[in-house]
């Protein structure tokens, strides 16, 4: 399910490009499903179209989804395309982060913290 942040400093259609590649990295989304057509997209989020149309040109472009001539996108054979799409994120803000001269250790700690507070999450989420 994508939620857009209307507020926020990302991007919309990269916000739709996370959403999309969170779900197929979750499993939501599997190979040659079906994904909604831009125009039904945007309806659903209240946003421009094309905005849509600019993150499924992105997905495309990276190769995790794929589009066939009057029937729709669809999820690619990605392999790992979608998680590496968050990982090479990671890894950029890493050594944006390493550059300004926070420590290896601050940077452990906030990774450790995260894991913590997903794992603790999911076992709540688990439990409803």
């Amino acid at each position: 399910m994508i939620v857009i942040d209307v507020t926020g400093r990302v991007p919309i259609f990269e916000q739709i490009c996370r959403g999309i590649c969170g779900d197929i990295a979750k499993g939501i989304l599997k190979p040659h499903d079906r994904i909604p057509a831009a125009r039904v997209l945007a309806k659903d989020l209240g946003i421009n179209p094309n905005t849509v149309a600019k993150a499924y040109a992105a997905l495309e472009r990276d190769g995790i989804i794929y589009s066939l001539a009057g029937k729709g996108c669809f999820v690619a054979e990605h392999g790992n395309r979608a998680d590496r799409r968050f990982t090479d994120e990671f890894e950029q803000k890493t050594r944006e982060a390493l550059h300004a001269g926070v420590s290896r250790e601050t940077l452990a700690e906030i990774l450790e913290r995260v894991w913590t507070e997903m794992s603790e999450k999911k076992e709540g989420d688990s439990n409803d």
